[in-house]
């Protein structure tokens, strides 16, 4: 008889042990250079960003095109104004503006873009005279480029003998 109480007992014990919450193992605490623990950042708040591509031809007025988006992707497909005749047609020119914004500090941030357009041509013609009939195709053209910007400053980003690219990216602080 006296093992019913020693049985008893250590079924006491392990059922009041069993049913003891487990505690969830500590989190490593980081330091760096085994210096004091290092602080989380907080969560920084959703930025807007304007970026603006201007174009310059020569003898001709500056184009631009304005994009207001948040860090990441962008992208835009328009119909530049002035068109191409072909065959007294009218054909449009297409512009496209896309890339990627990433942050690297409150006043830098890397830009990855495209800015190009379609421009029409004559691939071959058909009959003569007044009723002559121009086939054409559309070429597409454009820089693609990544490089770092600095908020609020305007950079040049190409130069040649049509004209002059500059972007400008500003952060629009809510």
């Amino acid at each position: 008889m006296k093992k019913l109480p020693l049985i008893a007992v250590t079924l006491l014990v392990a059922f009041v042990c069993h049913s003891q919450p487990v505690p969830a193992p500590p989190r490593p605490i980081v330091t760096l250079s085994g210096g004091p623990p290092a602080a989380v950042a907080p969560a920084k708040d959703p930025v807007n960003y304007l970026i603006r591509v201007e174009w310059k031809e020569p003898n001709a007025d500056p184009k631009s095109l304005e994009v207001l988006t948040t860090e990441g992707r962008f992208e835009l497909d328009t119909i530049q104004k002035n068109s191409v005749k072909i065959n007294e047609n009218d054909v449009p020119v297409t512009l496209k503006f896309s890339g990627t914004l990433r942050e690297l500090s409150d006043d830098k941030g890397r830009l990855q873009l495209f800015l190009g357009r379609t421009v029409p041509y004559v691939t071959g013609t058909s009959g003569s005279g007044p009723n002559a009939k121009s086939s054409y195709s559309q070429l597409s053209v454009g820089l693609d480029s990544t490089f770092v910007v600095t908020f609020g400053k305007p950079a040049v980003i190409q130069t040649d003998e049509n004209g002059q690219i500059s972007v400008l990216v500003k952060r629009m602080d809510n």
